[in-house]
């Protein structure tokens, strides 16, 4: 199984939006840090429609409490600007995909503890910084399940 996380999200659609993304692929979803909302808001019931029930979510109050939790998983932090693209990354079946809050990104620290499992979506106009936090994923995440499984 692999493993999405975000850290501190502040949009309620883009989440949901993951939740559904996890339970139709059997990731499991981690939610780390200091959220920019409440679990029960209409906006992330909404983007999850009503698949909630099938998501296999973790809440972590701190980094600390989700590094312990997956013990010897690998993390790979999904960031930008980042030298090595998400098509390079070797990943594994049980990987978890570490994405950073929509305003922020991840925090300078995780990223320089991480800096050798450090990737990015290439963006080849320069003309935009990032994308939507819910797409994001969706292009790492069936990247990971197409190597894992060899689509």
């Amino acid at each position: 199984m692999l493993h999405v996380a975000l850290w501190e999200p502040e949009i309620p659609p883009n989440t949901g939006n993951v939740a559904r993304l996890c339970a139709a692929t059997g990731a499991r979803l981690h939610l780390v840090g200091r959220l920019g909302f409440r679990l029960d808001d209409q906006s992330v019931k909404r983007a999850g429609l009503d698949y909630w029930p099938a998501v296999d979510l973790v809440r972590h109050v701190t980094f600390e409490d989700f590094e312990i939790s997956l013990g010897a998983t690998r993390i790979w932090c999904v960031d930008n600007p980042a030298e090595r693209a998400h098509t390079r990354a070797d990943f594994h079946a049980d990987d978890c995909l570490l994405f950073g809050s929509e305003g922020k990104g991840l925090p300078p620290g995780v990223r320089e503890r991480y800096t050798d499992r450090l990737i990015g979506i290439p963006m080849p106009s320069g003309k935009v910084r990032s994308l939507n936090l819910a797409t994001a994923v969706g292009i790492v995440l069936y990247e990971a399940l197409r190597q894992v499984h060899g689509w």
